[in-house]
């Protein structure tokens, strides 16, 4: 079973390895020793309290769809020529980059600061292990 000490758990969950430390403290998540006697966190354990604690941003649209994979965010770049454009937004911790038709990013009025909605929809997903 896949163990995490606390600095990787922290960098994963994207906090101080103190609020680790004060989220066991207060039973929120349990760890236990390992070979070496640091204290560690189980990584299935961690993987849902990740699920229970992540603060999604509500889709502003009120469309429903399909597809679940939604990343509410602010356009951070739009490079435009003549017929494609590349569009990058900021969604949380997560760096969405979205390449479109340069007529969509006019009828969408996107650009830097922009509030919108990346929305993925994909038949392939590739998952790796370090």
């Amino acid at each position: 079973m896949p163990r995490f000490r606390f600095a990787e758990a922290a960098k994963l969950l994207g906090v101080s390895d103190d609020t680790i430390r004060r989220w066991v403290d207060a039973g929120e998540l349990s760890s236990s020793l390992d070979a070496s006697g640091r204290k560690v966190v189980d990584g299935a354990e961690l993987a849902e309290f990740a699920r229970a604690h992540a603060n999604e941003v509500p889709d502003p649209s009120g469309i429903g769809r399909s597809a679940r994979n939604r990343f509410v965010g602010l356009v951070t770049s739009v490079a435009v020529d003549k017929v494609m454009a590349q569009v990058e937004m900021q969604c949380g911790p997560h760096r969405v980059v979205s390449l479109m038709s340069a007529e969509a990013v006019r009828e969408l009025g996107l650009e830097p600061g922009s509030l919108a909605v990346a929305v993925v929809k994909a038949t392939t997903v590739m998952v790796e292990t370090p």
